[in-house]
């Protein structure tokens, strides 16, 4: 009996979930990174355990406790509002962390800042995706209406000089004096 137990052993714990992502903060060595780790405590249990790991070295590290969540719904928005300092959130569930210190605010304040990206499941595997910068749309003129995109004509594109000189401002796009 006790063989057929050890045979089975490695088939009870092929379930459980154990792995993590990183957002290197400096796209260097790892010296700035923010990473979200899962682990499955029981193989029976659907729940995974989600840890944030702040890593500033040589100053600090840290593991911080975020909560217990379905595997398959592991999706955390990352922000950055500067200095250092980064907003989670998790549905309606929010964390602000500094990582000049590792430390976690009591709450998150203020407006989470620009959406760096999000930390998700892909395929029973935890990753991270970059958020894509989107481009911003037509200026609104001091109207108030949205002015209508306007093409440059071919003879424009071909007059314009290729490059502006050093220190000269670009002109491109802008209207033409009347």
């Amino acid at each position: 009996m006790r063989k057929y137990l050890i045979l089975l052993l490695p088939l009870l714990l092929t379930a459980c979930v154990d792995d993590s992502a990183s957002y290197s903060v400096d796209n260097g060595p790892s010296t700035h990174a923010l990473s979200v780790h899962r682990t499955q405590e029981h193989f029976w249990s659907d729940a995974v355990r989600v840890e944030l790991i702040l890593s500033h070295l040589p100053d600090c590290q840290r593991r911080l406790v975020l909560e217990q969540m379905p595997a398959e719904d592991v999706e955390i928005e990352l922000y950055s509002s500067g200095d250092d300092v980064w907003t989670l959130r998790s549905g309606k569930q929010t964390w602000q962390v500094e990582t000049q210190t590792c430390t976690q605010f009591a709450e998150a304040k203020g407006e989470p800042g620009e959406l760096v990206g999000v930390f998700r499941d892909e395929g029973g595997k935890l990753t991270f995706a970059a958020a894509v910068a989107v481009p911003a749309g037509p200026a609104t003129p001091p109207g108030g209406t949205e002015a209508p995109a306007v093409a440059v004509p071919a003879q424009a594109q071909d007059a314009a000089p290729a490059a502006p000189a050093a220190g000269a401002a670009s002109t491109a796009g802008a209207a033409p004096a009347q």
